[in-house]
């Protein structure tokens, strides 16, 4: 594929326009971004942007057509300048494509090679196409050459206003031509086309990493020039996790002091019931989600402002599910399998989970650039296949991110709370669960559905809206959330731990705590997000910041800085405390939410610095509280 020419280089000064107006102002270039073909910039109030190239200007070629438009409004200069018309076009005209790239270029040579380049070099210089035909098709009638100097001169003033307010229309109209010998005009498009490609050559590498990399990215990318195995240290990593926590937890005495587990033999991890039932759930809730049941909303505007459509039917998509339940327990399915089978499930997932994420990648190869996720554009395959580059790929209208996000996980989360549940009865002979296995149950599935029922939030969220689908989220969706989100069920089967009244009370009040600021956090951001001006916010205050967004700083947003990360931890808090004290192992999901958050914030912070700049500083003057503590 044929790489865009960088015509600014890292640390370059120039003029950038401010959003929404004709404003020209001095910038510093930070990057480009091969994929969008956009360059940072940094204002010098701090404020950092994503700018087009027709909105950045050379600062030499900006300052001169300021003397040259100056120059035209006055009289009595527009006579002595009609010696040379061409002198108003050269003056007007910014630095070309070429000569930034032969100017960046040069500045790299030795002396030596510098100065016999710039003798060699071609001097050129921006004409109209329509006089140039007429002058060189009347080059021996001298009379029509001053008229067609006269007209220049009387338009000179409008073609420079009109070169510098819309370069785009523009463009077609000029060509590069040479000063003296204008026959020789082919020597100079193909002395062009030589820098062009030397500037391509010289900016690849600066340009090849344009995006951060999240969850290592940087380390695994440089370890795997040294050491190959770096590279995969996720992939190995996350599957290797979940099965340590499956193996642990099925142990008398789930102690850490207890490692490793014992593994089981290779062939038991392989059960062919198990990859069918797996397979015949996602189908289940593939089928439910395609049906025209229910609403179908707006996501937020891509890169190229289109909105994609999505079917938000996941509260009807959990209760077919959970009358589709009820009737196979009715009719004799015994749904304790889930439990003495969950290894072989997980690794079912586990498998299907890695076809997904190949296809995925390799459908990515072949899609259009303005598709992919910034993020997961590395150039690193392994990173890329990791994090996902293609953002929202679909079959047809079904959007495979979207689907996995909401569906066969999180609302397979409840179905193995429920088995859990018919487990420890049938384990312990008992008429009823627990009242511990009850609060686990009843919080979770209050969760999900609180989830499905505001189904539409998520397509305000980062993963939606930023992250491309790969190996994180499926492996996440399908595998990470239903079979390590339920080891507090889990672990209640073998290990029960008894509630008296006040207890269950206390911790019920816990959760209602949390759960209430959860959804009215999210709630007040999600509203805000999708119409700032919505009569029913007029109470809200907020800062404007340069990308026409504002950044909420009253109601729940004005008293800590997440208050939704807060409600989280308070119910992640009630999930842990049923299962008692007695072992580490059920808090893993309260241990793991506070990094997983610790992480978040910090892209979150880092990202809204260098999206907002000074109006982001000022917010945190404003919002002080914090529930994450700073780690950057």
């Amino acid at each position: 594929m044929k790489m865009p020419v960088v015509k600014y280089q890292r640390g370059d000064k120039v003029m950038g326009r401010w959003p929404g107006s004709n404003l020209y102002y001095e910038v510093k270039v930070l990057s480009f971004d091969t994929t969008s073909q956009l360059y940072t910039v940094i204002y010098k109030d701090g404020t950092e942007l994503e700018l087009k190239d027709q909105d950045i200007k050379s600062a030499a070629g900006f300052q001169t057509r300021s003397r040259s438009r100056s120059r035209s409004r006055s009289p009595g200069r527009r006579r002595s300048r009609s010696r040379s018309p061409a002198r108003t076009t050269r003056r007007s005209s910014s630095r070309t494509a070429a000569a930034v790239a032969a100017a960046a270029i040069t500045d790299s040579m030795p002396s030596s090679h510098r100065d016999s380049r710039l003798k060699d070099n071609l001097e050129v210089r921006l004409s109209p196409l329509q006089p140039t035909e007429a002058t060189e098709n009347n080059s021996n009638n001298k009379h029509e050459k001053q008229e067609e100097k006269q007209k220049e001169e009387n338009n000179t003033a409008n073609k420079v206003n009109e070169v510098e307010a819309e370069p785009e229309k523009n463009q077609g109209r000029y060509n590069l031509r040479r000063r003296k010998d204008d026959g020789a005009a082919k020597e100079v498009a193909v002395k062009q086309e030589q820098l062009e490609e030397e500037a391509k050559k010289a900016a690849a590498p600066a340009a090849a990493l344009s995006t951060p990399l999240d969850f290592g990215g940087k380390i695994v990318s440089l370890m795997c020039l040294f050491l190959p195995a770096g590279a995969y240290f996720w992939l190995l990593f996350l599957p290797a996790w979940v099965l340590f926590l499956v193996l642990q937890i099925n142990q008398g005495d789930p102690s850490l002091v207890n490692f490793p587990p014992p593994l089981p033999p290779l062939e038991t991890l392989w059960d062919t019931q198990a990859f069918g039932f797996v397979l015949l759930w996602i189908v289940f809730q593939a089928v439910l989600y395609i049906l025209p049941v229910g609403k179908l909303s707006d996501g937020m505007p891509l890169r190229s402002g289109e909105r994609l459509k999505y079917r938000t039917n996941g509260f009807f998509a959990i209760a077919v599910s959970a009358v589709a339940v009820a009737v196979a327990v009715h009719q004799g399915v015994d749904l304790t399998y889930i439990h003495s089978h969950f290894l072989q499930l997980a690794v079912a997932t586990f498998l299907i989970s890695v076809l997904l994420s190949v296809y995925l990648y390799v459908r990515s190869r072949y899609a259009p650039t303005e598709k992919l996720a910034l993020g997961g554009n590395s150039g690193n395959v392994v990173y890329d296949f990791f994090k996902g580059r293609e953002l929202n790929p679909r079959i047809k209208d079904f959007d495979l991110k979207f689907f996995c996000e909401m569906r066969p996980g999180l609302i397979g989360w409840c179905l193995i709370n429920f088995a859990m549940a018919l487990a420890e009865m049938k384990k312990h002979g008992l008429d009823a669960p627990s009242n511990s296995m009850i609060l686990v149950n009843i919080f979770q599935l209050l969760y999900v559905v609180d989830g499905l029922w505001n189904e539409e939030a998520i397509l305000t969220t980062m993963d939606l809206m930023h992250d491309g689908f790969g190996f994180m989220l499926a492996f996440g969706d399908l595998v990470w959330v239903p079979f390590t989100y339920t080891m507090q069920a889990y672990y209640l089967v073998n290990h029960p731990n008894p509630l008296s009244l006040p207890a269950v009370t206390a911790i019920l009040m816990l959760k209602l705590v949390g759960f209430y600021i959860f959804r009215k956090s999210n709630s007040e951001k999600n509203a805000f997000r999708r119409n700032p001006s919505d009569p029913n916010l007029s109470y809200l205050k907020s800062i404007p910041t340069a990308t026409g967004k504002s950044l909420l700083v009253s109601g729940w947003w004005g008293v800590v800085r997440h208050p939704n990360y807060l409600g989280d931890l308070i119910m992640a808090l009630a999930w842990s405390l049923p299962c008692g004290f007695s072992h580490l192992l059920p808090w893993y999901y309260m241990i793991y939410f506070i990094i997983l958050l610790v992480h978040r914030d910090s892209r979150d912070m880092s990202e809204c610095r260098r999206k907002y700049g000074s109006a982001w500083d000022e917010y945190c003057r404003t919002v002080r509280y914090r529930i994450i503590p700073r780690v950057y």
